[in-house]
């Protein structure tokens, strides 16, 4: 007699899985926190260091090959021990290297703290997003969409804290003071709830074979997309002060609203992504992106069309990480061990493309870093149209 397989377990199956869904958005407040932080602190970190504005990049280079570590060796560890426990080593590893920062006056020594808070990040991403699949299974679009608005929710406020800290006069050591104490609450609570089961481990789960070029595809999608979103969060401060745009503050106020933009997009994702199939979401999503930079590029010294075009850019960045991984979930099964690379492909992006940029500005000037990043969209677009194909014949 066959015995009908039983259907995938669902959220409701975890008497936790309405905290630890809480607790994985805080968590998430805190990677947009320590993201958007750098950007706004790249001066006085130069000034912290002796180090110029070029060589200062290299802590984006730094961060993000320790994001690209920790998504490696964490996605591996996930998917033999508890994740919220996990989680609780990294936040507790990520308060430390926050407080560490204002102290540190070696550019060398700086890059190690950035490599070891990159691997958090890149622990908190391959360990949060993956779970929460776990947890919703098909219905995870709109909660990962969610995820990442908190993750909008801190790097908006990251901008807006290294502003105020130095208009108050607590200078930088101030914001990555207070920066490095929100992680610790978050961690207690998370150490006290159960974790989800991978389905790698999980018996109800038929074993399918692992579609490596499909993997590979989207892994080069987020390396592209993420070292643009990060490129451009990451210098649209020192662009808008260099092209003349604003102040010091007026170009952390810039710097936030991008970061805003992509939150409230993120926000308005959610009830998209209920109704539209992710693939369709991201063709949207690139095709604006594009558009926005356009806009930039179109007229780079203007307030007005500067600030138009980055409030349209933040909108339609928005759903793009959540919603890539969501066309994955769809395409694969996503362990630990699988979605590793997504976040590796992340952290290659984030590595590179943001220390690109920032040797372009100290050769070229500003004017050179919106053609690389509409440059760098199209490449995503014409790789994601490829990653369609593939996934419709797998």
């Amino acid at each position: 007699m066959t015995t009908e397989p039983r259907p995938p377990k669902q959220a409701n199956d975890y008497p936790a899985a309405t905290q630890s869904t809480i607790a994985y958005f805080l968590t998430n407040i805190i990677l947009g926190l320590t993201t958007a932080a750098l950007g706004p602190a790249l001066p006085n970190l130069s000034e912290q260091t002796g180090a110029q504005l070029g060589a200062i990049g290299l802590l984006f280079t730094a961060q993000n090959f320790g994001y690209m570590s920790g998504s490696l060796g964490f996605g591996n560890l996930l998917d033999r021990a508890p994740g919220n426990r996990l989680l609780t080593i990294i936040l507790l590893t990520m308060s430390a290297m926050l407080g560490l920062i204002p102290l540190t006056a070696s550019l060398a020594l700086l890059m190690l703290i950035f490599f070891v808070l990159g691997m958090a990040n890149g622990g908190l991403d391959v360990c949060g997003n993956p779970m929460l699949v776990w947890i919703y299974r098909d219905r995870a679009n709109p909660v990962l969409n969610a995820l990442h608005f908190f993750f909008g929710i801190g790097a908006f406020l990251a901008p807006l804290l290294v502003a105020q800290s130095l208009t108050m006069g607590w200078g930088i050591r101030g914001a990555f003071w207070l920066l490095a104490l929100y992680p610790l609450p978050v961690a207690l609570w998370l150490f006290r709830l159960p974790s989800p089961s991978s389905p790698k481990v999980d018996e109800l789960v038929e074993h399918q074979p692992t579609p490596w070029l499909l993997v590979i595809l989207i892994a080069v999608v987020y390396a592209f997309y993420v070292g643009a979103e990060l490129g451009f969060g990451g210098w649209i401060y020192t662009f808008a002060i260099n092209q003349g745009l604003a102040g010091t503050t007026g170009a952390a106020y810039l710097n936030s609203l991008f970061w805003g933009a992509l939150t409230v997009g993120r926000l308005i994702s959610v009830g998209i992504a209920t109704r539209v199939r992710p693939a369709i979401m991201l063709m949207v999503d690139f095709i604006g992106c594009l558009a926005s930079l356009g806009l930039i590029w179109s007229a780079p010294g203007s307030v007005t069309v500067v600030w138009i075009g980055t409030i349209l850019l933040g909108l339609f960045m928005a759903s793009v990480f959540p919603t890539l991984l969501a066309f994955a979930g769809r395409h694969m099964t996503l362990s630990g061990a699988t979605s590793r690379w997504f976040f590796v492909g992340t952290g290659l992006g984030g590595m590179t493309l943001p220390w690109v940029l920032g040797e372009l500005i100290e050769r070229h000037g500003p004017e050179a870093m919106i053609p690389a990043l509409f440059l760098t969209i199209a490449l995503v677009l014409l790789i994601f149209s490829g990653t369609t194909i593939v996934a419709a014949k797998k």
